[in-house]
């Protein structure tokens, strides 16, 4: 869908700075630019007819960074590239390629650019691998450019599971190893699929319930969120504050039972139910996923890094996760919890594979997922599994003709992300990786249809088929309206970082993290995030820390004790129970150190309005706030 033109924001450049003028920094000589656009590897490819060529000045996209961005639909201004391209399509130097795929410009001003290629049809996604990083004309004359482009799903393409891809690419084998393949384990048999090995702590909470867990649940409090109770492993002081009580065990037939008993009114019968799956375990956190009829419901969540010593509920080592959908506070009994929030329709489009959602007879939303025969569970009961995590083709779209057609037609019918545009493929995954609103009036990003996006879809589109909301509310964000405070939403960061839209290198979300699971970082970054490689791999003028820190902090700390993460990814969010506590401001409580990263990649700042004057407890945690100032910085002014 093509974006409203609205008013000047959408002309961001001036006539001269639409050839790249560069302000005196940097002369770039005029020249003539050719190549080739063509799909596929090396050894198998086609040369695409048609598509457009286009010269993006960079200067107009470093201009637009320094606009606040729009987190809309229709936005002018959130898809550097797309928009700059629709807002000056009149002006911008382009070129046709023949078909034999060649382009070429007979005289391009000096500056600097962005090489955007544009398909004559669907059968091929825009962007093109040389589109994420400007190039001065002296590059661009230099030698010809080969431009590989993404193909496209056809309409008629189907699920055929990661099973059927890893045949193939057998080299890929190890994104069984990846978080993105063991958020949902059935308890006591892990998948073929799925490899735990990284993770020898993946189990820890499990292991405590099989083993015989007793859990209270008092203090009721229906102003929070889903954890409306407390809870404790023995009966609390207060015993009339305890509503009811939970106990994991591991039944005769081998199978995890959960039994939830009323305190209120022992006439009230126990429900037993069976515990089918984790949810999560890798990092941080694991809730259990109960089976109650035809759905599952998560309920309890065990922090990993959790303290009993801390006095904030979210930090302990277990935590209420909707309790009150198991018991009724108004009646005072047992129940079942509504069918409504099960996490077939609240949850599950983000983690399983082929994503399906349909309402059964009795008015039900069951889940689908595409038929694997190595995949988790069978879910729809046709007596065959399915793959009930994210797989190959979360990212690459289905693949089943793709896995009929000749080899020279392959590239043309799936998905490469690495060759879309760095705005199409983070939109990939921040899809989930933010918290939009669907159509099914939740944080699921489903379209009227009850579908997720495929890959390739650009950000416009998907914020206008796929939401009824862009992203979170205001309460999943710290004061400033920046940084997250809920968890799930580094894209929601990304977007609002310089690393998004800037005049030199458009950043995509793979550029730091690795999705097939190739290194070993948890995170499945491609360096050791406690090394200076994680960022001085790009930014080779920032390896040495000790002059850098002098520079932009004055900062005396000894350089091998600081690590760029520190600093520019603040963990503003809470997943888990976060790392503990952090400095102690002058009435002797301390502010604490979450678990999960901003993408903002900025330094918040002392008087940011989520710290200054906020009492501790509450306050976003920032470098300021964590362990590592306690060298140089002093809470008390806060």
């Amino acid at each position: 869908m093509n974006k409203k033109i609205i008013g000047s924001l959408l002309v961001i450049a001036s006539a001269f700075l639409i050839y790249g003028c560069t302000g005196g920094v940097k002369s770039y000589p005029n020249t003539a630019f050719k190549g080739v656009v063509e799909d596929g590897s090396k050894e198998t490819f086609l040369k695409v007819a048609d598509a457009t060529v286009w010269l993006i000045p960079a200067n107009d996209i470093a201009a637009m960074g320094k606009t606040p961005i729009e987190v809309r639909k229709d936005s002018p201004n959130d898809e550097p590239l797309e928009d700059s391209l629709a807002a000056n399509r009149g002006r911008y130097l382009n070129a046709k390629t023949n078909d034999k795929g060649e382009f070429s410009f007979a005289d391009v001003p000096g500056g600097k650019y962005f090489v955007y290629v544009e398909p004559a049809t669907s059968k091929y996604l825009p962007g093109g691998d040389k589109s994420r990083k400007a190039l001065g004309t002296d590059e661009l004359g230099a030698a010809p450019m080969l431009i590989k482009i993404s193909g496209n799903v056809p309409p008629d393409a189907k699920y055929i599971g990661s099973t059927a891809c890893i045949e193939c690419h057998e080299d890929q084998k190890h994104i069984t190893k990846t978080l993105h393949r063991l958020g949902m384990t059935v308890i006591g048999k892990p998948s073929k699929l799925q490899d735990h090995s990284r993770f020898p702590e993946f189990n820890k909470g499990l292991d405590k319930l099989m083993a015989g867990t007793k859990f209270w649940f008092h203090g009721f409090d229906k102003g929070r969120g889903f954890d409306k109770y407390q809870i404790a492993t023995k009966a609390p002081a207060d015993a009339a504050s305890a509503s009811f009580t939970a106990t994991f065990y591991k039944d005769t037939d081998g199978k995890l039972k959960l039994r939830t008993e009323n305190l209120r009114d022992s006439a009230d019968k126990p429900r037993t139910y069976t515990v089918d799956m984790t949810y999560g375990g890798g990092l941080y956190k694991q809730r259990y996923l109960v089976r109650v009829g035809a759905n599952l419901f998560p309920f309890v969540q065990f922090n990993q890094n959790g303290d009993d010593s801390f006095a904030d509920r979210t930090r302990k080592p277990w935590r209420d996760y909707h309790a009150d959908w198991f018991y009724n506070e108004e009646k005072k009994q047992l129940t079942d919890p509504p069918q409504a929030k099960s996490f077939d329709k609240e949850c599950a489009s983000c983690h399983y594979a082929g994503y399906t959602l349909t309402k059964n007879a009795k008015g039900d939303y069951i889940a689908g997922a595409v038929n694997d025969r190595n995949g988790e569970m069978d879910i729809d009961g046709d007596g065959k599994p399915n793959e009930l995590n994210l797989g190959c083709e979360t990212c690459h779209g289905p693949g089943s003709v793709h896995d009929k057609a000749k080899e020279i037609d392959m590239p043309a019918t799936i998905v490469s992300p690495n060759k879309l545009s760095a705005e199409r493929a983070d939109v990939l995954c921040g899809q989930c990786h933010s918290r939009p609103q669907g159509f099914l009036n939740n944080d699921q990003p489903v379209n009227k249809d009850n579908k997720m996006m495929l890959p390739g879809t650009s950000r416009n589109r998907f914020l206008t088929e796929y939401t009824t909301r862009a992203d979170g509310k205001d309460a999943d964000f710290w004061a400033d309206g920046q940084h997250s405070k809920s968890h799930h939403q580094p894209y929601s960061d990304l977007i609002k970082a310089k690393k998004y839209r800037n005049g030199t290198q458009l950043v995509a979300c793979s550029d730091c993290h690795d999705p097939h699971g190739n290194g070993k970082s948890l995170h499945q970054l491609k360096h050791d995030p406690k090394t200076p490689e994680v960022c001085t791999a790009c930014h080779k003028n920032r390896d040495s820390m000790k002059d850098h820190l002098a520079d932009k902090a004055r900062c005396t700390v000894d350089p091998a004790k600081i690590t760029c993460i520190d600093c520019h990814n603040a963990k503003t969010a809470q997943t888990g129970a976060g790392f503990g506590k952090g400095l102690l401001n002058k009435d002797g409580k301390n502010y604490w150190v979450n678990d999960i990263s901003s993408h903002v990649y900025d330094v918040p700042r002392k008087d940011n309005k989520g710290v200054k004057g906020v009492e501790p407890g509450k306050a976003m945690p920032i470098p300021y706030t964590n362990s590592c100032g306690a060298a140089c910085h002093d809470t008390k002014n806060l």
